[in-house]
């Protein structure tokens, strides 16, 4: 069996949820659900929601490591979980994009963690051979555009009615990255 992906700087590691970690991890999501409800996608209500269970969210998440369909990591910060950050939607042939997302425990957010991780997905993701990066990010998402913006994502415009969040369709600015421009500055090293 492969060595799951585990990637570390800067005083945080990102690495796969294992069913052990089913209790903090629902502990987490629950304590930050109304800061992440009006920034995360959701199912619309004509979609069919899934009911599946935490071990069965972490053997989907592996099989999309494997297939190289998806990065879904959890951010941990002295051994304890704080975030997430995935690059998904990751498709190869002539395209070779994907999607970066991130989120971060409002006690956590304003520490440099997601720009950090995201620097540490975002490097991985172009030395595996990924060309194009985006993230798609609601206008009034300050905090959200700073990070692209410190990582030098350039934002390429709207996206109208993008995402199902927050009970209805809502406009996303894109930004995005290529391969080829340098990965310089504070953030796409170890520093932080």
């Amino acid at each position: 069996m492969a060595r799951p992906l585990v990637l570390s700087a800067a005083g945080l590691r990102l690495r796969p949820l294992t069913p052990r970690d089913e209790d903090e991890w629902m502990t987490l999501r629950a304590a930050n659900r109304d800061w992440l409800k009006p920034w995360e996608a959701t199912v619309p209500p004509e979609g069919a929601a899934s009911d599946m269970t935490f071990r069965a969210f972490v053997r989907q998440e592996r099989r999309q490591r494997r297939d190289l369909e998806s990065l879904p990591l959890a951010i941990e910060v002295d051994g304890a979980l704080v975030g997430r950050v995935v690059i998904a939607g990751i498709q190869w042939g002539a395209q070779r994009s994907g999607s970066l997302g991130y989120w971060i425990a409002r006690d956590r957010a304003g520490q440099g963690l997601v720009t950090r991780a995201s620097s540490l997905l975002a490097s991985h993701a172009f030395d595996l051979g990924l060309h194009r990066i985006e993230i798609a990010i609601r206008p009034e998402n300050a905090a959200s555009r700073r990070v692209a913006e410190k990582l030098g994502f350039a934002e390429e415009g709207i996206r109208r009615s993008y995402l199902y969040i927050d009970g209805g369709w809502r406009d996303h600015v894109i930004y995005a990255r290529t391969q080829d421009e340098p990965r310089t500055g504070r953030y796409w090293g170890v520093g932080g």
